[in-house]
């Protein structure tokens, strides 16, 4: 075993940080802050954090083919230009549902940029229940509504051989599997590879590694944890100094590293003393494993 290092790289204080994507093209991590409308770009060469501000809570980020980024904002899929810090609507979800906002994106192996919705929370993890629905945005700008009946709409990846989707409802406490096919981006066949145990809270952003392996942020757990899909076996855990751990993303060099956002929302004063980088953006190394780089919307 490789002597496993974590280490708070920015001191960022996230409300609420989500979303962490690997740039490889300029040695950067993308991430969000949702509650203040933020998308951040730390170069972890210079150190540096460049950030845009937009209209509405911003809720999951992503590379696009052409240059720039994508974004979910509020119940809109937008374009994302940086030089000039503008944000443009490709398309509007759930207009009949003025509550409600996007969660967890992510692009799958065709280009297509996957999103769910949630009901704004009233405290974290409080909210109206059943009000959120996964779509995604195909290349074209045209979007697709897979189901309906979300709680909290959360992390996501794809199979190494594309032949599955791997998706997490928050509060069914359980990470799903379905059949996906990578040609039309269809899912079917809905059944859960993996049922968090008490202490590890809630399950909320998902990465894969190149073993096929998948790695949960706990949110309220403190832990990212790595599970085998096909024996529905935890493998390694790994705790934060932080409580509120939401996602993680492989990057760095070779994809060898994992960055882990986390949120300060709904920690109490004594919980801030005790977690002086609640907020922040967490480097792990010595895992041992690497993940694949993130695909970029085709549109």
């Amino acid at each position: 075993m490789s002597y496993i290092k974590i280490e708070c790289v920015l001191r960022e204080n996230c409300r609420c940080g989500e979303s962490p994507v690997w740039e490889e093209a300029s040695n950067s991590l993308l991430f969000v802050d949702i509650p203040a409308k933020k998308v951040c770009r730390w170069d972890s060469l210079s150190k540096r954090v460049q950030q845009v501000t937009v209209e509405a809570p911003v809720s999951s980020v992503a590379l696009r083919q052409g240059g720039g980024y994508v974004a979910t904002i509020g119940t809109k899929f937008c374009a994302l230009n940086w030089e000039d810090r503008s944000a443009v609507a490709l398309a509007t979800v759930d207009k009949d549902k003025k509550n409600n906002r996007f969660n967890d994106g992510k692009v799958d192996p065709a280009g297509r940029y996957f999103a769910g919705t949630m009901a704004e929370e009233t405290a974290p993890a409080v909210l109206e229940r059943h009000q959120g629905s996964l779509y995604s945005l195909f290349p074209d700008h045209h979007v697709e509504k897979y189901f309906d009946q979300v709680d909290i709409s959360n992390g996501l990846d794809w199979s190494l051989d594309h032949k599955i989707f791997y998706y997490i409802d928050s509060l069914s406490y359980s990470v799903d599997a379905f059949d996906y096919d990578l040609q039309t981006g269809k899912i079917s066949n809905r059944r859960s590879v993996y049922k968090l145990e008490k202490e590890e809270q809630i399950p909320d952003g998902m990465c894969i590694d190149t073993e096929g392996k998948l790695w949960v942020a706990c949110y309220n757990g403190g832990r990212v944890i790595r599970l085998d899909p096909e024996t529905g076996k935890r493998l390694q855990t790994v705790k934060l100094p932080v409580v509120k751990t939401t996602s993680c993303c492989f990057g760095g060099k070779d994809y060898s590293e994992m960055y882990v956002t986390c949120a300060r929302d709904g920690t109490d004063p004594e919980g801030l003393l005790q977690q002086p980088e609640a907020g922040g953006i967490f480097k792990i190394t010595g895992l041992g494993v690497k993940g694949i780089p993130p695909y970029p919307y085709a549109g």
